[in-house]
């Protein structure tokens, strides 16, 4: 099992200093990649434990893709009907360029119908949005000079796709069909947040949608909160995750208060709950 990592980028945490420092404590402690999450509207009802205070993910990306050497970067995820697909697609290739190619990107659909009224995107259509803009990223990382692309909600004539990097890692977001469904046309993993209790099942449904489809069994990512302070307790939660299916855990220290305090987690949980 792979290990990742959250890093807030919201909250007063989300500070140069402190998000700098936590990158490098987290490539030096040895995760296979950090993670960070999407919101850009936060509704003043919804501000507990960020002050509504959100940086961008992929801007943010950028800093840390300047401030690491190997470790990869993620977002945990990235919630596409807010962004316009040509655009996101620009985005993600200069962050997969800059980066040496080591983005991870975490799709997924979004839920807080506030952000698409504040973004002026329908919230009903956020799922077609979603497929479109998936189909959008393949076609445009498939050719140096992609031609003419006329789907159902966008379209836009042959232009030079520059830089053109390797395609980054697609993780599909979300736990009902549509989600699964996603992660076998167009993702390399699926990342659902179900309990254990109830991942089995579904990993054993996805493994048979990809086989049918001829597609790689993809990754299945969980991303949990531990409590670091019961190591065996930890350890037997990640273990349950493992046999159901998971093949990578994302971990989740909540709103640690700074970077002192994310560093000593981020110790105790390689020596005795990774290991």
């Amino acid at each position: 099992m792979k290990f990742g990592i959250a890093i807030r980028n919201m909250g007063p945490q989300s500070n140069r200093t402190t998000i700098r420092t936590c990158v490098r404590i987290a490539e030096q402690a040895g995760f296979d990649a950090l993670f960070v999450s999407d919101h850009l509207c936060i509704p003043p009802d919804q501000t507990e434990g960020s002050g509504g205070r959100y940086l961008d993910v992929l801007a943010t990306l950028a800093f840390i893709a300047g401030a690491t050497e190997k470790i990869r970067l993620g977002v945990s995820v990235l919630v596409v009907p807010y962004r316009p697909a040509v655009l996101t697609a620009k985005q993600v290739a200069t962050i997969q360029e800059l980066s040496g190619e080591r983005m991870i990107l975490g799709i997924g659909v979004g839920w807080m119908k506030p952000e698409f009224d504040a973004l002026g995107v329908e919230f009903r259509r956020r799922g077609a949005i979603t497929d479109e803009t998936l189909n959008v990223l393949h076609h445009l990382f498939g050719a140096d000079v992609p031609g003419a692309y006329n789907g159902k909600l966008v379209k836009f004539p042959s232009f030079v796709f520059q830089p053109r990097p390797k395609r980054p890692t697609i993780w599909i977001g979300g736990n009902g069909a549509a989600a699964m469904t996603r992660a076998v046309k167009f993702g390399d993993g699926w990342h659902p947040m179900l309990p254990a209790t109830e991942l089995k099942a579904k990993v054993e449904e996805l493994h048979a949608g990809a086989l049918a489809a001829g597609r790689a069994v993809p990754e299945i990512i969980v991303r949990r909160g531990l409590k670091l302070d019961d190591t065996a307790a930890a350890r037997t939660k990640v273990a349950a995750e493992q046999e159901a299916g998971a093949t990578y855990f994302i971990l989740d220290l909540g709103r640690y208060p700074d970077e002192q305090s994310f560093g000593k987690s981020v110790e105790t949980f390689m020596a005795k709950v990774a290991s």
